[in-house]
């Protein structure tokens, strides 16, 4: 894969082989910690970081790991990548990492980030398997962030709520309270609400999807030419 396309890798992780939306892996914490935008961001984060370090160190050592080794290996890489993360959340932002509970540490069995290492990263380069990783991470972060988006204003009415919990202090200002006095749709932040509005988004990208295919389609489409029959009269000597 010499001449992969950065755009091409670009546009496979943000929207045409999206992680979360299209392959449907990782669906657990997609489903699990959306119930704000503070967890989804929170979870999002390390997923994407773990991609980018696993994808980079996978693709370091693909000339050397054998076929025997080589899924044990990315395995420890990934579970290494984790522990980091783990830690490091544990420094500076310990009530997010107490709130997203045993979703952090199985970030090392999804399949996202385990079937990136073995679909590309062993395939390619460094800087390619590296962006790669980058830009898939961003994709599911922003799925996780979009959905918990939705599903935190319509349980509660406001968004942004208990920033400061990764961003300090000076986060708590950012709530924004979009109406006041609201009932709470309690459904929207329990799992049921997470399978409704998952298949809402994945329903909108299909349907965005058909449109454009449609408008190529017939943007492509040749009318074929009409024949003209010419009559030709009189005597040839």
């Amino acid at each position: 894969m010499s001449d992969i396309s950065y755009r091409e890798i670009s546009l496979n992780g943000l929207w045409k082989n999206n992680p979360a939306i299209v392959q449907l892996l990782g669906l657990c914490p997609l489903l699990a910690v959306t119930g704000s935008v503070i967890n989804a961001l929170g979870m999002g984060i390390a997923t994407m970081l773990v991609l980018t370090v696993s994808n980079t160190a996978v693709s370091m050592i693909r000339s050397f790991a054998s076929d025997a080794i080589r899924l044990p290996a990315f395995v420890m890489i990934i579970a290494a990548a984790v522990t980091c993360i783990e830690l490091l959340m544990q420094a500076f932002s310990y009530e997010l990492f107490q709130i997203l509970g045993i979703f952090l540490p199985l970030i090392t069995t999804n399949c996202v980030i385990l079937g990136r290492a073995d679909a590309f990263a062993c395939k390619n380069k460094v800087l390619p398997a590296m962006y790669d990783g980058f830009i898939m991470g961003v994709g599911f972060a922003f799925i996780l962030m979009l959905l918990g988006a939705v599903r935190e204003v319509i349980g509660t009415g406001a968004i942004f709520a208990n920033m400061d919990l990764l961003f300090g202090e000076g986060a708590k200002s950012w709530k924004i309270v979009l109406v006041d006095d609201y009932t709470a749709v309690l459904v929207a932040i329990l799992p049921p609400g997470a399978f409704i509005f998952t298949g809402m988004i994945i329903a909108l990208k299909n349907i965005i999807d058909t449109g454009i295919k449609n408008r190529e389609a017939a943007k492509t489409e040749k009318v074929a030419p009409t024949s003209r029959r010419v009559r030709v009269t009189g005597n040839i000597s």
